[in-house]
């Protein structure tokens, strides 16, 4: 391998601050902070605005879009049409009645 092409692959302590939340994992990431980790040692540092420890789907915490008032509308629209007798009869067991408007 060529020397001096490579980036800095090092260990780093990601710490999201708004969460109190930091790990340790390896990375290329340029920084000038350091931290003193729980085993001892310095590590360089990055803050993060957000990680899955403050990101709301991950949290729980996320709110959901309300897609049932969308899908009532489709189903009370689709049982008003022709279609939706078919379904039934056939959803009961029976034979689908024939399309009378069906082309021949």
């Amino acid at each position: 391998m060529k020397k001096g092409i490579h980036p800095n692959y090092r260990p780093v302590v990601f710490q999201d601050a708004a969460a109190n939340f930091s790990f340790l994992t390896r990375s290329c990431v340029e920084t000038d902070d350091t931290i003193k980790w729980t085993d001892g040692q310095e590590y360089p540092l990055y803050k993060l605005e957000i990680s899955s420890a403050s990101h709301p789907f991950f949290t729980g915490k996320m709110k959901l879009v309300d897609t049932t008032g969308r899908v009532q509308k489709f189903q009370d629209k689709y049982k008003n049409s022709r279609y939706a007798a078919k379904a039934e009869v056939v959803a009961k067991g029976g034979a689908a009645p024939a399309d009378a408007d069906a082309k021949k």
